[in-house]
């Protein structure tokens, strides 16, 4: 359920430079005058910069430059996802933040959001360095209709949407590396981990985390991954405003996912698929039996990526180690 700040988020936002009575706010709320004040000072703690004045009620002049609850909501264009946010300046893992929210019944769509992770993890248990105030760290909950064996599709519907967001917005053009990364200029710029607690034949709730790089400077990369992980400031230069990115990866995400769960995976695949890495290239796989050269051929209607081997047979990949960064084109 949409929280009474969220609506009042909404409605001031709506109103541009004009102001709104706080008759007209108790009425659409259904608060008390005394109730709008409380939040507006709530608000004002955030860094809202709120004008208020007898006989015309009150209007926004200026809103703070930082991630917060309030900051993601205020102009927020989605209509399920996102309304409700739950902000952390500094935790472990947002993924771990997720969870304990979501077996406490936390609804489909609430998003939580940190300025930094302390031991951020994205697939495999890996490390993922995750800075202050110079990315993304994000996790989405969602309670979707469909059955367990579905929900790696998921993975794969989110690298779209990213990819998505970067190309319209950044003007870049990103590839997306199976299963989970974004890359740039064969360097990696986000990475995602979807996390599902499920029954033999219904999803309890799944966790998508992501990661983005966004305004890290080269120097500020560790050394362990300097030479393959960017930035988007990196790759364009310029700095980028946080709360812009997150809003329209979340309004970008809702769109999809409602296209998704109504017209299935074969849309989400041809997109994956128009940005697959390495997609007509040779690179060796490694199995548990042997290591073998295959050409990158794209996913199929599961999310298993496709690999064509030496003796013409295309096989489903669903667990492997591919050397993804020394191939050769044919």
């Amino acid at each position: 359920m949409e929280s009474t700040r969220s609506k009042l988020i909404k409605l001031l936002s709506l109103q541009d430079d004009n102001y709104i009575s706080g008759q007209e706010i108790s009425d659409k709320l259904k608060i008390s005058r005394s109730a709008i004040w409380k939040h507006m000072k709530e608000l004002e703690k955030d860094g809202y910069e709120i004008e208020a004045k007898r006989n015309k009620g009150y209007r926004i002049l200026g809103s703070p430059n930082k991630v917060s609850e309030n900051t993601i909501q205020w102009g927020l264009e989605t209509n399920w996802l996102g309304k409700k946010v739950i902000h952390k300046a500094s935790t472990p893992s947002t993924q771990i933040v997720a969870h304990q929210l979501a077996q406490e019944g936390a609804g489909h769509g609430t998003v939580v959001i940190a300025d930094e992770q302390t031991a951020g993890k994205g697939r495999l248990s890996r490390d993922w360095y995750s800075a202050k105030n110079k990315g993304i760290w994000m996790s989405i909950i969602l309670r979707p209709n469909i059955l367990p064996y579905l929900a790696p599709q998921l993975t794969l519907l989110t690298a779209t949407v990213l990819a998505d967001v970067f190309q319209k917005k950044l003007q870049l053009a990103p590839k997306i590396k199976w299963p989970n990364d974004i890359i740039l200029n064969d360097k990696k710029v986000s990475g995602i981990l979807t996390e599902m607690q499920a029954e033999q034949d219904k999803i309890n709730y799944v966790i998508i985390g992501f990661g983005i790089n966004v305004n890290h400077e080269q120097k500020e990369l560790p050394n362990t991954i300097i030479n393959r992980a960017t930035s988007l400031k990196i790759e364009t230069g310029q700095a980028w405003e946080i709360i812009e990115l997150i809003q329209r990866i979340l309004a970008t995400f809702e769109e999809k996912y409602e296209e998704y769960m109504s017209k299935g995976f074969p849309i989400v695949k041809q997109r994956w698929e128009q940005n697959g890495y390495r997609i007509g290239e040779k690179t060796k796989i490694k199995s548990f039996q042997s290591v073998d050269e295959a050409v990158i051929m794209g996913i199929a209607d599961d999310g298993a990526l496709l690999a064509k081997y030496q003796d013409g047979e295309v096989k489903k990949i669903y667990s492997a180690e591919i050397d993804w960064f020394k191939t050769e084109k044919f």
